[in-house]
């Protein structure tokens, strides 16, 4: 008895003398690794080819040397196609492309992109995970050689570990990813390849997951913040550690508002999660008019050597969402002014480089947004630290069909096996963003209202719950067969009701569900001033998001206008129009008339003055309700003189006087419920003067005058002052202008030569008519109305890019941009 105790204490001792060695040798080998983890971007310097039938490029031994070099985020589908004629430059644009009108005649296929890149001696025996935050789509991803998976969905980040597969230092490791957008997987134009950024996390054994850190801030006053934080670690060690986690949360100035510190035990080869919370006394609000930032610095220690640190934003704010006062914000009834856009950039197709995602928050922000609905898929990452940043409320949504299809070879062929892993990766990255307000969960899926749809509805909205239950959620729903007896059953899973294009049953359906908040999750252009009335009013409408707030390419002619020769004839929507031919703006960014008309709606103009373009003899006007009949902001109409012209102006004064060249023409009484007036004079240049009366007081008046023969070229960049970074641009309005500097604007027909020098190259050439199937990337282009745009990228290095514009009969014009 005695002899065995003996031997279990030489035992127990020995145990505990080996256990004590493999600390040691863990905690040294965690000692000499850096402390920080390595989140570097994967963007530049990959090797591309669009080919279907090459064969092995997933080997480590391929040669690519001739093969193009690109930097991500990169679609080839808005590139030139080859040669069809010999001498000539072939746009990105087929009359045969499979896709046709859907992503507007542009073309898919397979390609392949390859990168190589090594270890420094102090990354090895650390994690390497890949990280790709969108691909479109149907990607397969090879590490030197190893196949590391296939990604279907093209809108949903995804990541792989490399860590297995990795060569030693100062060797050589090959990325392969081959890209398949075949068939008709869409209904708008969706951009082909890596389109979004690629980044290398490297991190130690011990580390933070990905997408692991989530802060909710579930007791909000002016006076004290709750803040709840909770934080995914990970051991992929093979043994068991104690881990400290310290957090502390920092203010816009550095300051730090809160810490806190947390042990744990970590098994080997496992994960835990740890719950913290943190009060900020007197804490800065984050709202769309005062969007205040935090970070939470996470800092992972194993015996007090640090393994981890992960920074997350967030905002602290309050939102509640019911039938009885809308949607509050930190105590603030707030009216969504919403609107529905598509991920494409104009000339840059789908390429979402930082500056482009910026620019577009920035151009519906500037003009009275303050929301916006990403339809229909989840945005970028960069896109909603944008948003965040300045203050634009977002609808996330995940989905355009769910298991029946739209277009025969889209996600409906993933969806069952796809849905659970997009829908989370989706939701685990998103969740901090404050800018988001709701997630939608489906927009006008095919089974919305039968027993599949509601058995499908109930399952996404328990897993959106699961993984974030501070949201409401959304679903969009359009018109549906005996509306007033199915939905009902629709809307009982969500929190709030989508109604796309519904706005007559909004009242109906209150009456009858006095708790139902309803959002118009899309609407016509034409019923700005009914929708923003009507959520004014009622605070169980929480305003809307019209269709759609910029052109894109694809869905070709939804908001299609023109001239038919019988009274409400169809325009049959065909080749060359590329477009969806609708938006408050186009897609190079120019106001449309209906972001003029929006402006008086929502009282951020009090008058704005357009003139129609006249309609032909015997013929007749046809426009789709997403559609807006043909409006200039111009006196200037050569060859129309003594024709009658139509003009209209927005205004919500009493009464508007219409004067030319000094002479009254006429004036009328608003209508009730209306901001619209019209009249109608023969064409004479001049000047033409819009004046409105309130209560017999002149209290706005509006010019437009007839412009000069062109003469010359303006350039005016939208910042001469930019980053030596590859993820900033510049934009450059190119005008075409009078003597007097007018923008002429029946100059459709002169196209602009463009020369570049110094440290940046065009990447983009613009302009609005939804007509032009020229290139966007040759440095040549006609304006349209007068207007065009040329998109300058940094080449990296720091210096000066000179632009140079010049056209046959018109002074020629230079501008210069510094990049630091």
């Amino acid at each position: 008895m005695i002899i065995h105790m003996k031997i279990r204490i030489i035992k127990i001792i020995g145990i505990n003398l080996l256990m004590g060695v493999v600390n040691l040798f863990v905690s040294n080998a965690l000692a000499q690794t850096t402390s920080d983890r390595i989140h570097k971007s994967f963007d530049d310097g990959w090797s591309f080819k669009k080919d279907n039938t090459v064969a092995g490029p997933e080997s480590i031994s391929f040669d690519t040397s001739s093969w193009r070099k690109v930097d991500v985020p990169h679609d080839w589908s808005i590139e030139d196609l080859p040669n069809q004629t010999p001498g000539s430059v072939q746009g990105p644009f087929s009359k045969v492309a499979v896709s046709g009108h859907h992503t507007g005649y542009t073309v898919g296929g397979t390609a392949w992109y390859r990168k190589t890149f090594t270890l420094k001696p102090d990354e090895q025996g650390k994690i390497v995970y890949i990280q790709f935050d969108g691909v479109y789509m149907n990607s397969d991803v090879w590490i030197n050689g190893h196949h590391l998976g296939n990604h279907p969905n093209g809108y949903t980040p995804f990541y792989y570990n490399l860590t297995p597969y990795l060569l030693a230092s100062g060797k050589e490791n090959v990325i392969a990813v081959q890209v398949k957008n075949e068939g008709v997987n869409s209904r708008w134009y969706t951009g082909s390849g890596i389109y979004r950024h690629v980044f290398l996390n490297i991190v130690n054994p011990i580390h933070i997951g990905l997408w692991g850190v989530n802060v909710t801030t579930p007791k909000v006053t002016s006076s004290l913040a709750e803040v709840q934080l909770t934080t995914t670690i990970l051991n992929e060690g093979k043994t068991k550690m104690e881990v400290t986690l310290n957090t502390n949360l920092i203010d816009a100035k550095g300051k730090i508002a809160g810490t806190t510190k947390s042990n744990v035990m970590l098994a080997a080869n496992g994960k835990t999660e740890v719950n913290q919370k943190i009060n900020i006394s007197n804490p800065k609000l984050w709202s769309p008019e005062t969007p205040q930032l935090y970070k939470a610095q996470t800092t992972v220690f194993v015996n007090g050597k640090q393994q981890d640190n992960l920074t997350t934003t967030f905002g602290v704010r309050d939102i509640k969402i019911d039938a009885k006062q809308g949607l509050v914000i930190n105590g603030k009834r707030v009216i969504l002014k919403g609107g529905c856009i598509h991920h494409d950039y104009g000339s840059l197709g789908s390429a979402a480089i930082d500056r482009a995602e910026e620019r577009k928050i920035e151009l519906l922000k500037s003009n009275g947004y303050n929301a916006i609905r990403c339809s229909h898929n989840p945005p970028s990452q960069t896109f909603l630290d944008i948003c965040d940043r300045m203050g634009m409320l977002v609808i996330d949504e995940a989905f355009d069909m769910w298991l029946r299809s739209k277009t025969g070879e889209d996600y409906h062929l993933y969806f069952k096996e796809w849905w659970n892993k997009d829908l989370t990766n989706m939701i685990l990255r998103d969740r901090n963003h404050p800018s988001i307000v709701l997630w939608s969960i489906g927009n006008e899926v095919p089974d919305r209202a039968d027993s599949i749809g509601m058995d499908t509805r109930r399952m996404l909205v328990k897993r959106v719950r699961e993984l974030d239950p501070t949201r409401k959620i959304t679903e969009a729903i359009c018109r549906t067969p005996q509306w007033d007896k199915k939905t009902p059953a629709i809307f009982q899973d969500l929190d709030v009701a989508g109604y796309n294009y519904q706005l007559e049953k909004y009242e109906s359906s209150h009456k009858e569900f006095p708790d139902r908040v309803i959002v118009g999750t899309e609407t016509f252009p034409e019923l700005a001033l009914e929708n923003w009335e009507i959520a004014k009013a009622n605070p169980y409408v929480l305003g809307s998001f019209v269709w759609t707030a910029i052109d894109y390419i694809g869905e070709v002619g939804c908001g299609i206008y023109g001239f038919t020769s019988k009274k409400d004839e169809m325009i049959n929507v065909e080749w060359p129009t590329f477009t969806a031919k609708c938006g408050d703006f186009d897609i190079i960014g120019n106001k449309n008339p209906a972001s003029n008309y929006r402006d008086v709606v929502w009282e951020r103009s009090k008058m704005e003055m357009l003139v129609k373009t006249p309609v032909p003899e015997n013929m007749f006007l046809f426009k789709t309700r997403w559609g807006w009949a043909d409006e200039q902001k111009s006196w200037t109409w050569p060859g129309k003189e003594n024709q009658k012209m139509n003009v209209v102006v927005y205004t919500r004064c009493q009464n508007v006087k219409l004067e030319l060249n000094g002479k009254v023409i006429g004036e009328q009484v608003v209508p009730d419920k209306s901001i619209t007036v019209n009249f109608e004079l023969p064409y004479e240049p001049g000047t033409l003067v819009a004046k409105g009366f309130t209560d017999g007081r002149e209290v706005v008046s509006t010019v437009l005058k007839t412009t000069g023969q062109p003469v010359a070229i303006r350039l005016k960049a939208d910042r001469t002052k930019i980053k030596a970074d590859r993820n900033d641009l510049s934009y450059v309005s190119v005008e075409v202008v009078d003597a007097e500097g007018n923008v002429v604007p029946y100059a459709d027909t002169i196209e602009i030569n463009y020369a570049i020098s110094g440290n940046g190259e065009i990447v983009g050439v613009g302009n609005g008519n939804t007509e032009d199937l020229s290139s966007f990337q040759q440095p040549r282009k006609k304006v349209f109305h007068g207007k065009g745009q040329v998109i300058i990228r940094p080449k990296g290095n720091s210096g000066k890019i000179m632009l140079k514009a010049s056209a046959k009969g018109l002074a020629e014009n230079l501008i210069e941009i510094v990049t630091k």
